[in-house]
């Protein structure tokens, strides 16, 4: 926890756009995944600078949402439809990595960008980004399939999604593994001051594809 409070900012801003890098690839593979073209997020991923100054992350989202979601959708937290749906998701995943973050001995509330002081978990919900589209993913399955409710189905196939296997160094590990295995990464880091950060890589398209089903 010294280590972390104490981190100098370009190691810090350096994460930041590992992280965004990492999530902007899993939106890309996301949407080769359910067949909408990807290209201008791997041309955004060359774009992504330290600390991500341009904020890549906001561009690529615009791109993103409408692509994986529908034409229509808008990304409001506070709506039901779709995104009740991706906020139960999301509560999952932030849950298992705030498990994960405690774990690794850090403090969850010192975030990489995240920085707001209300918000206890900021940590948590920067090493949560990467795994979001497989949230995404999820919710577009179970859209098509069964809707928007968020019944007791809905919710045991979201709460699931922590053990999908992704590609992390040379295997596969479960989400919930990769999250400690990145919090850890991080930790240590901080207290070597050089970056080595454990983040997985996307999974196949069939995969991505049948998260959900």
């Amino acid at each position: 926890m010294r280590a972390q409070w104490q981190a100098k900012a370009p190691l810090v801003k350096q994460a930041w756009k590992q992280v965004v890098t990492t999530k902007v690839a899993m939106q890309a593979a996301a949407l080769d995944a359910v067949g909408e073209p990807s290209a201008p997020l791997s041309m955004m991923i060359r774009k992504i600078t330290s600390g991500d100054s341009t904020n890549i992350e906001a561009q690529a989202a615009r791109y993103y949402w409408p692509r994986i979601m529908g034409p229509d959708f808008r990304r409001d937290a506070g709506h039901g439809d779709e995104n009740a749906l991706l906020n139960y998701g999301y509560t999952v995943l932030r849950a298992a990595t705030a498990r994960a973050v405690v774990a690794a001995g850090l403090h969850p509330t010192i975030g990489l960008f995240h920085a707001n002081r209300g918000n206890a978990f900021a940590l948590a919900d920067d090493l949560m980004e990467p795994f979001r589209p497989l949230v995404d993913c999820s919710v577009r399955t179970l859209v098509a399939r069964s809707g928007v409710q968020v019944d007791t189905n809905a919710k045991q196939t979201l709460a699931r999604l922590i053990a999908t296997d992704l590609p992390l160094g040379d295997g596969v590990t479960p989400v919930s593994v990769a999250l400690i295995k990145l919090a850890t990464s991080l930790g240590q880091s901080f207290e070597a001051g050089k970056l080595a950060l454990a983040l997985p890589r996307p999974p196949d398209a069939l995969t991505l594809a049948g998260l959900g089903a």
